[in-house]
């Protein structure tokens, strides 16, 4: 019911809106504090049950590569606007004013199409090396929620076409994507339980929690994003019965968000280079997932119980930990300065923030996996961010104080904590069960 009045007040926002201005308009800029709001109550929820769901190297693993994601979001509206601007102009059918009533018609339209993006994110090799970062998260929470492929977005939007041509602009189908998503958000909380009768209807976390288990009867279900008629109609409903295992088959053991974003084009990649068979090094990637070229030994894919389940995890710089964290609220901020068009900045600005804040995550990979490498990342990072805001604040001096006092924090503690041979721990995550082999 929140999803539903959030998008009526969306409506009428847009509604009193001067249209010229409207794609000069980020919807994820507006939707950043909601996400924000959404991640302090999971935190709070998890901090007063003692519930031992979150570990903190994934989280920040998590956000990172949610955070690297919003630079695409620039790209991706770029071209919404100029491709779906062109199949509007040209080809639409009728001319759909946004309304309360439009809006909503909209969402349903879209969470149809999204279904069976999410399906056919499953259902071939290629797709579901676009869509597999999503679910080699191997908890289940609010931080797993966020970690979204880079290369998602652009699969996503290579389908929505058609609602141009029924008459939908292309700014109310950007806005109504971003609504759909945070929707989606809702899904991966944890402090529901199993909302019987809400989940008539609407997809739930226990629904979704059995869309991200790996337990053989939970494989491949559950794809629906908002209504979870669409599971019952196309015959890929199953509820929630056992206790969910969490996880992909070959996840990427790593906490580098290019990693995570391309591990498994790599899987393919490697099966392609492998094979001798020509036919198949261009088959294996339109094959079912899962699938290898016939002189390659297939994947262990068999059943995993809680007893063998082996998750990642692995050594950290000693005084990483309250450094992430330091480093990871500062991120959240400065994202938004760079996606947010009411910053005024430049697009050779944003690009460039961009390339910065990846980067900075990139070096939290580093840092939770205690790279060699990690230590002279960080400094340079470090002078170039100091640069890049000396260059775009240059006549504002507060800023350019701020920021200096906090690059020189960010050196001093990287000079101490992080050089090659430094201190390590095993971040103590609450794991809690006997390790004997991955998914």
């Amino acid at each position: 019911m929140l999803a539903i009045a959030m998008v009526c007040v969306s409506a009428e926002t847009i509604n009193a809106q001067d249209i010229s201005s409207v794609h000069e308009i980020n919807i994820y800029t507006y939707l950043a504090p909601l996400t924000l709001l959404l991640i302090f109550s999971e935190l709070i929820y998890l901090g007063v049950t003692r519930k031992k769901l979150l570990s903190f190297q994934e989280a920040i693993a998590n956000l990172g590569t949610a955070l690297g994601n919003q630079t695409m979001n620039v790209l991706i509206a770029a071209t919404v606007y100029v491709i779906y601007g062109y199949l509007w102009t040209n080809f639409r059918i009728y001319t759909i004013e946004l309304n309360v009533y439009t809006l909503f018609i909209l969402l349903i339209l879209m969470d149809f199409f999204s279904y069976w993006v999410h399906r056919w994110g499953h259902a071939i090799n290629i797709l579901w090396a676009i869509h597999s970062p999503h679910h080699s998260g191997e908890e289940f929470n609010i931080f797993v929620g966020l970690r979204a492929s880079v290369t998602q977005r652009v699969f996503t939007f290579s389908v929505l076409w058609p609602l141009t041509i029924l008459g939908f602009t292309p700014f109310d189908i950007y806005l109504v994507n971003g609504i759909h998503l945070f929707i989606a958000l809702f899904q991966h909380v944890t402090w529901t339980g199993k909302t019987e009768r809400l989940g008539v209807i609407f997809n739930t976390p226990s629904h979704h929690r059995v869309h991200h288990a790996v337990n053989k009867q939970y494989l491949d279900k559950n794809f629906s994003d908002f209504l979870i008629v669409w599971d019952k109609l196309f015959g890929t409903f199953e509820p929630e019965r056992d206790e969910c295992i969490y996880g992909m088959y070959n996840p990427p053991r790593s906490w580098n968000p290019l990693i995570i974003n391309f591990h498994y084009f790599g899987v393919l990649w490697r099966d392609a280079a492998a094979t001798s068979s020509y036919v198949d090094k261009v088959r294996v990637w339109f094959m079912p997932a899962g699938w290898r070229p016939r002189d390659l030994s297939p994947f262990d894919h068999d059943q995993i119980t809680r007893q063998e389940q082996l998750r990642y995890r692995s050594p950290m710089f000693l005084g990483a930990k309250l450094y992430l964290i330091v480093q990871a609220v500062t991120a959240i901020p400065f994202t938004v300065m760079i996606i947010s068009p009411e910053t005024g900045l430049t697009n050779e600005a944003r690009w460039l923030g961009g390339l910065l804040l990846w980067i900075w995550i990139v070096n939290w990979g580093g840092l939770l996996e205690a790279r060699k490498w990690a230590w002279a990342s960080e400094i340079i990072r470090v002078f170039l961010m100091l640069g890049y805001f000396c260059w775009i604040f240059f006549t504002n001096t507060p800023i350019i104080v701020s920021s200096l006092v906090f690059n020189v924090y960010s050196l001093v503690w990287t000079l101490i904590y992080f050089r090659p041979g430094s201190s390590t721990f095993l971040s103590n995550q609450p794991l809690g069960y006997q390790f004997r082999r991955p998914i």
